[in-house]
């Protein structure tokens, strides 16, 4: 065993840096909620790893779900078919409404995504999409081109055919009523208009997270996701909704778009899928499926219809439904908003609490009325809790200083979910007054 001297030297000497910095410390396993690491430090993890691992980490029925089938059916030829991706199949689209009822799995959300993308140009036969401005679909080809968050500068030209138009945040509003709420539908109409005038009569799909994570978990008013997809109708375009964070229970329903009395055209799941392995799945209509048939879709790739990861998959959804955790997500979420509240009604720095189910968001400001907002402090205090013991996720957008996501496992229990809070409540307190 290396070193921690070592360690760091190789990871500086050897690892290509992918985004932000490293979290300094040394992981060496995980259990439930928390991640232990090398010098025994025992860290609450309120990101769910990379708000993927639902059920926590290492979860019983998980490990033994993975060791059983590797040793039986781990991977095919792609061609092939195995009873676990069947019944995954299956079993997924009994949780969802009518139409959706195909399924394809493969194992990344940047992957879904491209595959819905490429679904929905084929059936449409048009090339055009369109996305959020603070939207995170991918870091892949036709995702990475409907992602505007962070990573569009430096690469060259994006294809042909992306659109964006703006987030509706309620929190900072762009388009406002007399009262200064935000006024989405005048929003929208405009964010349209402008894609009308960009547009040049091709297009194929609006693809959509219901709470924006990267974005600064941003949540479209009631109503928006209803009128969005009747602009998407009126104009022939299919609908995508990506809930490879919110889907499966994380929200406080199996499925967030749910709250909208909507259905979308296409589906993408990911993340919360695998709980924590690399799997993904596109959900999409009969109708759409056969059309896509017919023009003869590709989507052949290495791990499509995996049987290692479907069998997780499986497992993942008999937890969600024999421990009832869109149930538990609803409560324990209802407790750690109401927390996250009362830090705010202590602290001047909290601006805004947001979000839905074990889903929050806390965005800190240096001032209420302004708005303004700052890095250095979302910074500070995600040092802060790491030092007390809590892993946190600090998103940093131009304009918007730190809001950090808060995804704990729906499994935690309410006392990691106050343990959390305690220490965030220091965290944030110790940072206004340093």
């Amino acid at each position: 065993m290396t070193t921690t001297e070592q360690f760091w030297s190789d990871a500086q000497r050897h690892l290509v840096r992918y985004g932000g910095t490293f979290t300094p410390e040394i992981i060496e396993r995980a259990s439930g909620s928390y991640v232990y690491t090398a010098d025994g430090r025992r860290i609450l993890d309120f990101t769910s790893g990379q708000m993927s691992a639902i059920l926590g980490h290492s979860h019983p029925a998980i490990v033994d779900t993975v060791q059983r089938q590797i040793a039986t059916l781990d991977h095919l030829f792609s061609g092939m078919l195995s009873r676990p991706v069947v019944d995954l199949a299956r079993r997924l689209a009994e949780t969802l409404p009518a139409p959706l009822d195909k399924v394809l799995l493969l194992t990344t959300g940047a992957e879904s995504n491209e595959a819905a993308i490429r679904m929905a140009k084929l059936v449409t036969g048009r090339h055009e999409v369109v996305a959020f401005a603070r939207s995170w679909h991918g870091m892949t080809g036709a995702a990475a081109n409907a992602t505007y968050s962070a990573g569009h500068q430096g690469y060259g030209p994006t294809a042909p055919g992306n659109f964006a138009i703006p987030t509706p945040n309620a929190y900072r509003p762009d388009f406002t009523t007399a009262d200064g709420e935000l006024d989405w539908r005048r929003q929208l109409d405009h964010g349209f208009a402008l894609v009308d005038a960009m547009s040049s009569g091709s297009l194929a799909a609006f693809i959509f997270e219901p709470i924006l994570s990267s974005g600064g978990i941003i949540e479209p008013p009631e109503g928006y996701l209803a009128a969005l997809a009747a602009k998407c109708r009126e104009r022939g375009m299919l609908l995508i909704a990506d809930e490879a964070q919110t889907g499966l229970c994380r929200t406080g329903t199996w499925y967030a778009f749910e709250r909208d009395g909507i259905v979308p055209d296409i589906l993408t799941l990911s993340k919360t899928l695998g709980a924590g392995l690399p799997l993904a799945a596109v959900v999409t209509s009969e109708e759409i499926e056969q059309r896509a048939h017919e023009r003869g879709y590709l989507f052949y790739t290495t791990h499509v219809s995996d049987p290692l990861v479907a069998a997780v998959g499986n497992t993942v959804l008999d937890v969600l439904r024999d421990e009832k955790l869109d149930v538990r997500a609803r409560e324990h979420g209802a407790f750690l908003r109401a927390g996250l509240l009362e830090i705010q009604q202590r602290h001047h720095v909290v601006g805004d609490v947001r979000g839905r189910g074990l889903m929050q968001g806390v965005e800190l400001v240096v001032d209420r009325t302004t708005k303004q907002g700052s890095d250095a402090l979302g910074a500070q205090v995600t040092r802060r809790c790491l030092e007390l013991g809590l892993h946190m996720n600090v998103v940093q957008l131009k304009g918007m200083g730190g809001t950090f996501r808060i995804a704990p496992p729906l499994t935690a229990t309410r006392e990691e979910l106050a343990l959390g809070l305690e220490i965030l409540d220091q965290a944030i307190g110790e940072a206004a007054t340093a």
